[in-house]
């Protein structure tokens, strides 16, 4: 199947980078490599761009479409959480700016063969990583179902997220659950009929939320958020687009202590922890897709973006 993805937010990414050309720029989740393409083309020959992905379909997709700039365009197979040790081998160890696009590409949920949509009937997959071991049948069937409850509950905000994970521990004691139609059914028959009919499709938060364990997007997302704010140069900027709360909140929090690291109690006249500010918020508040864009691409309805800038060189790597 031809990788194909949408770029959310691009006019807004690529403004709010700043870019520089002459500066090393990184596209964390190179994807189909639609930002990364704005990005190359307006850097100079002294320029570079590295893009990081962990799916090798989006990997083969972007090395086409970048390759009018295979001089100053590097690939690699990765995940953005490692970054600093990935440009570390490029004897890369400051950068001028970065992209971060969450969630799961067009190209991920149309391809049946990825088990990523809810719409097909196809074996349980949801690795980005296609040379990951553990898949979304691994959850299914051995999490226990408090586990599950908390997965389904936390990352897919599932208001039947109990009854969800007591289904489906009861179906697999029957047989495993391998397909993506047979999740379907479970979460189906553990919802209330009076509610399927409300808020889309029942299996839409349950799917998100496997997804999410599956691929450990919101750990990546919080262990490596500062590490990211310390590989840029001052002036450098973070630009990340995220798809649901409990990224953007992520997202907010780090940014904030970031600005403000001061663990001083508010009555103290003066701070005395010696916590100094990596930089600021450009972005008090997300910016968001316009209308026009919405009705272009329904996927971007959801789509935050923030956006830091490191404005001092304190704090080590």
């Amino acid at each position: 199947m031809e990788f194909s993805h949408t770029s959310v937010l691009l006019a807004e990414t690529i403004e709010g980078l700043k870019i520089k050309p002459d500066g090393i720029y990184v596209d964390g989740t190179l994807g189909g490599g639609g930002h990364a393409y704005h990005i190359a083309s307006q850097l100079s020959k002294r320029g570079r761009l590295i893009g990081i992905d962990r799916d090798h379909a989006a990997i083969s997709a972007a090395g086409k479409r970048l390759q009018e700039f295979a001089g100053q365009v590097t690939i690699l197979h990765g995940n953005y959480g490692n970054s600093q040790h990935l440009l570390q081998e490029l004897g890369i160890d400051r950068i001028d700016g970065m992209v971060l696009d969450l969630g799961v590409s067009s190209h991920q949920l149309d391809d049946p063969e990825r088990g990523f949509s809810y719409k097909n009937d196809t074996k349980l997959d949801m690795r980005m990583d296609t040379g990951q071991s553990f898949g979304a049948s691994d959850i299914i069937n051995r999490y226990n179902e408090a586990d599950l409850f908390r997965i389904i509950r936390d990352y897919g905000e599932e208001r039947f997220a109990k009854n969800i994970a007591k289904h489906l521990v009861k179906a697999r004691e029957k047989a495993p659950i391998e397909t993506t139609g047979q999740l379907n059914d479970i979460i189906r028959n553990a919802i209330p009929a009076k509610m399927r009919a409300e808020g889309g499709h029942p299996s839409k938060r349950t799917f998100q939320a496997i997804r999410i364990e599956c691929n450990r997007e919101l750990e990546v997302l919080k262990e490596s958020l500062e590490e990211l704010i310390l590989l840029l140069n001052p002036g450098g900027r973070l630009c990340i687009i995220t798809f649901h709360s409990l990224e953007d909140r992520i997202v907010k929090t780090v940014f904030r202590k970031s600005e403000n690291p001061c663990t001083c109690p508010p009555s103290f006249p003066l701070c005395i922890c010696g916590k100094e500010s990596l930089g600021k918020a450009v972005t008090n508040k997300p910016i968001l897709p316009t209308k026009a864009e919405c009705e272009d691409n329904k996927r971007s309805k959801s789509a935050k973006l923030r956006i830091f800038e490191r404005t001092s060189i304190i704090g080590t790597i």
